[in-house]
Parts: C-alpha cells; sequence; structure tokens
C-alpha cells in the first residue's frame, strides 16, 4: 500500500526507535564505493553501537581497518566476499563474519548487488582474555533452540558464548501467535532488523505493526516484547552487548 503523504510508521524516542524502508535516506561512509549506505542506529540517537546496510552494486566494495572497532556482517541478499588477512572468504545469504579490531578488511559485491547488514561496536577488552578471532559462518549451520521452552519460538545462536566476546548476535523466529514469554527490561541494548514477517512490538510503553525490512533500536532498560502474526513465521536478526561489568 502507497503511504498516506506526510505520514509515517518512524518513531525516534529517547529510550528506543523503530526506522522503516519508506523513510531511509542514504549516506556516504569513507571507503566504501559503488554503494549505497544506510546508518538505521549510531552514536547520534543515543546508541553505544552503529548499525548499517550496506548495498554494493557491481565492483563495488568496502576497504579499510576495523582499528578498536569489531564488525560483525550478515549477507541478507545477493552474493559478495569479505577478504581477511588476505583470504578471500564467500558469502551467500544467510552468511555471516565477525572481525575482532584491528584487521585489515576488504567487502566486495558480485555481479548482481549484494545487501550486507553490519554491526560495528567499540571493542572492550577484558583483563587475562585475548580477543575473540575471526569467524565465520552460515546460519544454516546453526540449529535453533526453543525458547525458553516453546517450540514456536526459536533463537540461533550465532557466536560463541564465552568472556572474549563482549557481543551477540542472534536470529529469533516466531511460528504465527507465537510470543516472546514476558515483557523483558534488561541491561543489554539492542539493535534488531526484521528479516521476514511482521507482528506488534512492544517498546518502552508503545505498540508498534512492524514488518520485514523495519529496523529497531532499544537503550538499556526499554521494556520490550513481541508477537508475530499474520500466516507466515516471523524473523528477526538482533544484537546486544555482553559479559562485561555495566561499571
Amino acid at each position: 500500500m502507497t503511504e498516506l503523504f506526510g505520514a509515517t510508521r518512524n518513531v525516534v524516542k529517547d529510550r528506543y526507535s523503530l526506522l522503516t524502508p519508506a523513510g531511509f535516506v542514504t549516506s556516504y561512509l569513507p571507503g566504501w564505493e559503488k554503494a549505497t549506505c544506510i546508518v538505521l542506529i549510531s552514536p547520534a540517537m543515543g546508541a553505544r553501537f552503529c548499525q548499517f546496510l550496506i548495498t554494493l552494486g557491481k565492483d563495488g566494495h568496502g576497504r579499510g581497518n576495523t582499528g578498536a572497532t569489531e564488525y560483525f556482517a550478515y549477507l541478507l541478499e545477493g552474493t559478495g566476499s569479505l577478504a581477511l588477512n588476505d583470504k578471500k572468504h564467500r558469502l551467500e545469504p544467510g552468511s555471516y563474519a565477525y572481525v575482532p579490531p584491528g584487521q585489515d578488511i576488504h567487502f566486495q559485491g558480485s555481479s548482481d548487488e549484494a545487501k550486507f547488514l553490519i554491526f560495528q561496536k567499540p571493542y572492550q577488552p577484558l583483563a587475562s582474555v585475548g580477543k575473540p578471532e575471526p569467524i565465520f559462518g552460515h546460519e544454516r549451520e546453526v540449529k535453533g533452540q526453543p525458547f525458553l521452552g516453546n517450540e514456536d519460538a526459536r533463537l540461533q545462536v550465532l557466536l560463541p558464548d564465552n568472556p572474549a566476546f563482549d557481543l551477540a548476535v542472534n536470529i529469533f523466529t516466531y511460528q504465527p501467535g507465537a510470543t516472546l514469554p514476558f515483557v523483558e527490561t534488561h541491561v543489554m541494548e539492542h539493535g534488531l532488523l526484521m528479516l521476514s514477517g511482521q507482528g506488534v512490538y512492544r517498546l518502552d510503553a508503545d505498540y508498534h505493526p512492524v514488518r520485514a525490512g523495519d529496523a529497531i533500536w532499544m537503550a538499556p532498560y526499554c521494556p520490550q516484547w513481541f508477537v508475530a502474526m499474520g500466516k507466515t513465521p516471523a524473523r528477526y536478526i538482533y544484537y546486544k552487548d555482553v559479559n562485561r561489568d555495566p561499571m
């Protein structure tokens, strides 16, 4: 449906934001060439990380060094590659990569468009624990586990659960009618992208219809809850910060 002129589902508040594709605006990001870059979440809205959508056209690429930050990249559409330590890794939809700080990286597209979701944050070292090694994988290799025993809400944990990592990235899949079992309120911050389906997300005290392509930022302690609606499963991928002292 065509959006009503002057209307939007976009909401940006102190504790959360909902950004929808109808309102996405491109930005230029250094290091990216022949690329469409959309900054979905950043410190400018109060977040402590960044979430990008990067679409590489034919011969498009992004090159640089991660510096003091770490990256998690997930390929949404098309085919592409990520070169790390002089080794090129081919990526297809559902492929993902974790890149620790201090790494030279080179993203490339192929003959078709390659659309990446990227999370970036400053890495927080932990005394006596070394920084993580790079990881490449595919979501099909990660079995979904029932969330708190609910077979209709399954969680795929894409990164190892160990103290070296200060972030986690998961994929949640809900059958129609499935919900989070309670309204969560916690210290972790979230960045989320709806991958498919639709539903209703509670953010703080507000309820928002959401669908594939929508992006959500949730600040620490923002009350949150989700119900999948419609006739097909709803899926989203999300980031959270973990394993560090809140002080």
